[in-house]
């Protein structure tokens, strides 16, 4: 009988040993703990989907941000001799596509191209950047293609562009990457409807994508511009706009039969009346309007501090490969963002994780007073060390603050108008972001900041600083749910379906190979 008591407690005790980790495989599941979240996603949401969020937010987005960003900042700066507050208000003008984003989500929902609603505009918005990108790049007279002829009838007269045509150029190749966000945002939108619980990890795999392809890009684009100038990074952008119409290609879209376009004038009244609808919605209309007064409070002064990081007289004088080293520890500080948050913060209700973050975001923009006031050189940090800090902290403290954004934004979208009503959502939010980088451009005019004077930089630092706090007493707008619940009215989930919409739309894109061999 002791034997057996023996035996058992020994068996138990073996038992326990087992289950306790071994350091190694805790270190190997970490490791692999990405690849079974895409795995789950892919099960969960069809690996088609999850790759066509790679390819637009990661390449499209992330990359060609991180490419364009510093080409078209230097490209105002010594192509077009701008001062920073004329760079910082035509950079809001290239965003004006944006702002219109519930046209290009009321064109996906309401009229199909040939039977499609979401292809085509993938196809058409990645050709439509591709040209321009490519007719920026032809300009230089670098690489022989047959766009060089349109691009010498139009520019065949000026050695430099105009600054107008510079100007509608960078907007149609914005418009282009708009039109491909908003297709994709629908898809999101959607999907978030379908697998609620799943919204929170579908903003962190936008997040996650887009942050990685913004390292990328920022880390390339310093030397780029170095190497080829701004003008020959607008060329290389035309590179990505290929995998999206790729996307495009391969969707697997919902055929509409028998459509018929003299009823997209009903169509569009009938969506405008749902969204009106539903901003009406006390749920609705309180978060949408924290977004935007949390955006257009957080004053843009990005460029004065650009000219000022180049300046070599009363700045740093970075230079073009350091300015893209910088950014690109900006990317990864939002990519730890989307990290922290996927991890630790997603669970957390709303209001509580924007009041730490509106927090902390107002306190990090008081770190380049310290870079300004040369503080840090007193300290004896470097100017690029301490820009580095600056730009990794404010970014990551952005990106948590933005995500709890994005999962209520993609949980006020009615079911029907999904890409519709989230590309309002996010068309206030750029109007927000719009408000704020004229406001910043208005702030740098009034007082003086220019090419060569910066005298007052820091006092536009230090406004812009206290200017982000003030959203901490408008909070009470948001909602203090779970976030993996939902949070519109029961009645306004109920999906009215039509001949030409699916019962089920769970966006995916169609395998390369059959997956059965007759």
């Amino acid at each position: 009988m002791e034997e057996v008591v023996e035996e058992a407690e020994a068996l138990k005790h073996q038992g326990e040993t087992h289950k306790r980790k071994n350091p190694k495989e805790e270190l190997w599941n970490f490791i692999w703990r990405p690849v079974y979240w895409f795995r789950m996603l892919g099960d969960e949401l069809h690996w088609n989907f999850v790759l066509s969020v790679v390819i637009v937010y990661g390449i499209s987005q992330g990359l060609g941000v991180g490419l364009s960003r510093i080409s078209t900042q230097y490209y105002m700066k010594d192509e077009q001799k701008l001062q920073p507050s004329e760079s910082q208000i035509f950079f809001g003008i290239i965003q004006l596509p944006w702002v219109v984003k519930p046209l290009w989500g009321l064109l996906t929902d309401i009229l199909p191209i040939f039977g499609y609603r979401r292809r085509p505009y993938f196809i058409f918005a990645e050709m439509e950047k591709g040209f321009l990108k490519c007719a920026c790049f032809m300009n230089q007279k670098t690489v022989p293609c047959f766009l060089g002829v349109i691009s010498m009838l139009s520019l065949a007269l000026h050695e430099r562009l105009h600054l107008v045509l510079a100007l509608f150029s960078l907007m149609a190749g914005s418009a282009g990457i708009a039109i491909a966000d908003v297709t994709i945002d629908a898809c999101v939108a959607q999907n978030s409807i379908s697998h609620p619980s799943l919204a929170g990890d579908m903003q962190s795999l936008c997040g996650l994508s887009s942050s990685i392809g913004a390292l990328m890009g920022y880390s390339l684009s310093g030397f780029l511009v170095h190497l080829v100038g701004p003008k020959g990074v607008f060329g290389v952008l035309s590179v990505p706009a290929g995998l999206v119409i790729l996307v495009g290609m391969l969707m697997r879209d919902h055929h509409v039969h028998n459509f018929s376009y003299r009823r997209v004038n009903q169509k569009f009244l009938d969506a405008c009346k749902a969204m009106w609808t539903t901003l009406k919605c006390r749920e609705v209309w309180r978060p949408c309007l924290y977004m935007y007064l949390s955006l257009a409070l957080s004053l843009n002064v990005r460029e004065g501090m650009f000219y000022w990081y180049t300046d070599a007289k009363g700045g740093p004088s970075f230079s073009k490969e350091v300015i893209g080293s910088i950014f690109s520890v900006g990317a990864i500080g939002s990519l730890l963002g989307v990290l922290l948050y996927q991890n630790l913060l997603k669970s957390y209700p709303f209001r509580d994780i924007l009041f730490w973050t509106q927090l902390l975001y107002g306190l990090s923009g008081l770190l380049d007073l310290v870079l300004v006031l040369r503080i840090n050189l007193k300290l004896g940090i470097s100017d690029y060390f301490f820009a580095v800090i600056d730009e990794a902290a404010t970014h990551m403290i952005s990106r948590v603050k933005w995500m709890p954004l994005l999962v209520l934004s993609s949980k006020l979208c009615p079911p029907g108008i999904e890409g519709t009503f989230f590309a309002l959502l996010m068309s206030i939010d750029n109007v927000g972001m719009l408000s704020s980088s004229w406001a910043g451009g208005f702030l740098l005019h009034v007082l003086e900041v220019t090419r060569t004077q910066f005298n007052n930089l820091w006092l536009s630092i230090l406004i812009r600083s206290i200017f982000r706090i003030i959203p901490l007493g408008l909070l009470f707008l948001v909602p203090r749910s779970d976030p993996n619940l939902s949070i519109l009215p029961t009645e306004m989930l109920r999906t009215k379906k039509g001949d030409d919409i699916p019962e089920s739309d769970n966006v995916e894109m169609a395998p390369l190979v059959n997956s059965t061999l007759d």
